[in-house]
């Protein structure tokens, strides 16, 4: 899977998150603060990452900023992304599950090496799920966008 992933800080955390997610396999693409010469603040590399999980260059996004609040902010104001702040694996899970996430958002300040391993395990084992009642939700979503739905 490609993943593009944001940083307006590099962080430990976000070294790590890199190095856990091309350990899993996955093909990783920088913006911000883990890409030198890119603009790290949180707006412009969340929106990089975000509007390459809408475009289809990329399969999903991870975006992190200190709190991970403004990275999520950012990433949802492209069309076609459904952004979710986690800071557990339960929630991780439920946004992929019920949500269809496609971004994941990341608080530098609160996620621990072990705390983002069991983050990445959720949303990763987690599929959308086909129940009619989420599948309206995430439609629904997609029509505020105007109208259109995500990849």
């Amino acid at each position: 899977m490609r993943i593009s992933v944001s940083s307006d800080m590099d962080e430990p955390v976000a070294r790590f998150l890199l190095a856990e997610l091309r350990g899993r396999g996955h093909e990783v693409v920088t913006h911000g603060a883990l890409s030198p010469g890119d603009d790290p603040q949180w707006a412009v590399c969340s929106e990089a990452a975000a509007r390459e999980v809408a475009s289809g260059t990329s399969d999903q996004a991870v975006v992190c900023c200190w709190t991970g609040t403004g990275a999520s902010i950012a990433a949802n104001k492209v069309p076609g992304v459904r952004a979710a702040l986690c800071a557990d694996s339960y929630t991780a899970d439920g946004a992929r599950r019920w949500n269809d996430a496609n971004v994941l958002a990341l608080s530098l300040r609160l996620t621990s090496e072990p705390l983002l391993k069991e983050i990445l395990d959720a949303w990763f084992a987690a599929e959308a799920s086909e129940d009619a009642d989420d599948r309206a939700n995430v439609d629904r979503v997609g029509r505020l966008d105007g109208g259109r739905t995500a990849p």
